[in-house]
């Protein structure tokens, strides 16, 4: 064997160790408003999160006694998705309901 491919392959052995760096997670949040109905956020908790109606009916309420609820926690891409969603549904049926997302 030459000394060409030994190097070679210490160099593709040696790439193949290298630590894969997990993207950044982020939280989805409801914010609790005075007109958004409670029913639409439990809708929306179980349409676009997938929460169950017992999951989706407990996040309601911490939005609702606590200003804030915790629909779940994504890659970017995911959680931006969601949150357009949100706000897509939300304005489509009338309603002024906010949702962001914030680095974890």
């Amino acid at each position: 064997m030459s000394t060409a491919n030994t190097d070679f392959e210490e160099k593709v052995a040696s790439k193949t160790h290298e630590q894969v760096v997990r993207p950044p997670l982020y939280k989805v949040l409801l914010h609790n408003d005075d007109y958004t109905t409670m029913e639409f956020v439990v809708q929306i908790l179980m349409h676009v999160f997938n929460k169950s109606p017992e999951n989706a009916t407990r996040i309601m309420l911490d939005v609702h006694k606590q200003g804030i609820g915790l629909c779940g926690i994504y890659s970017y891409e995911i959680a931006e998705t969601k949150v357009d969603r949100v706000h897509y549904l939300a304005k489509e049926h009338g309603f002024p309901l906010r949702c962001t997302m914030e680095r974890e």
